[in-house]
């Protein structure tokens, strides 16, 4: 059974500001414990996953750990230290950003679709590194026709500058004239870009529509929507 923590850290824990914050969110009547409202921040809680809890009204359950999906829209950076756009965060609840929760690598700020994010860095990391080959979905939209060539050429491989081998993909087929779906699972910085101008064309818009087997289509988020990852989920992105 999971050591029993004081409301406060209890609080921590889940993003909800420093103990002297957490304390006095309690001190002001605002935290509920299975629809009771708790007058001590001294009071032990036992986290157990899917404890229901409010903090200003508003329902939480307690989760050791958050594996999210998002549908990211155009004009965000995913990183924490933005440099031209507002970060991805923003889209999410404040106390996400309070307890850690990154991006599971990056896409470009204007490449939309499917990301996921997290505060669990053995996941951040199995998801993110090459090593593990996690097939990354893309649809792209060039900027001149999509011809047999080009979808050949990203099969087979093309140099770009500064990686010591061709990059292939792992899967290459046309839509419609002008736009192609890619698999890749090296996830290199602006691969699918570099790739379409090294092949002779140009990448006019980007989404990702699947991680492994799990599609954001079968999520049914809206772009800016997020939602928690189920356990099946999960066991999906290693599909």
């Amino acid at each position: 059974m999971a050591k029993a923590l004081t409301l406060d850290r209890f609080l921590q824990s889940q993003g909800f500001g420093s103990r002297k914050g957490c304390r006095d969110l309690v001190d002001d009547g605002e935290v509920t414990i299975n629809g009771e409202t708790v007058k001590s921040w001294k009071q032990e809680v036992v986290p157990v996953e899917g404890l229901p809890f409010t903090v200003f009204g508003e329902d939480w359950e307690y989760r050791s750990q958050v594996y999210i999906a998002l549908n990211k829209p155009s004009g965000y950076e995913c990183s924490r230290k933005p440099s031209h756009h507002p970060p991805v965060l923003e889209l999410l609840p404040e106390n996400f950003e309070w307890r850690d929760v990154q991006p599971v690598g990056r896409l470009d700020h204007d490449t939309t679709g499917l990301l996921l994010l997290s505060d669990d860095g053995a996941f951040i990391h199995a998801q993110s590194h090459p090593k593990h080959h996690v097939p990354k979905l893309y649809v792209a939209t060039c900027a001149e026709a999509v011809t047999p060539q080009l979808v050949a050429k990203l099969l087979a491989g093309v140099q770009l500058i500064d990686e010591p081998a061709p990059l292939a993909a792992v899967h290459c087929a046309q839509l419609d004239e002008y736009r192609l779906e890619i698999v890749l699972e090296q996830g290199k910085y602006h691969q699918v870009k570099r790739m379409l101008a090294a092949a002779g064309n140009h990448c006019a818009a980007l989404t990702r529509t699947a991680i492994g087997g799990l599609t954001l289509a079968a999520l049914d988020l809206d772009e800016g929507e997020w939602r928690y990852l189920s356990a099946e989920q999960l066991l999906q992105l290693q599909a």
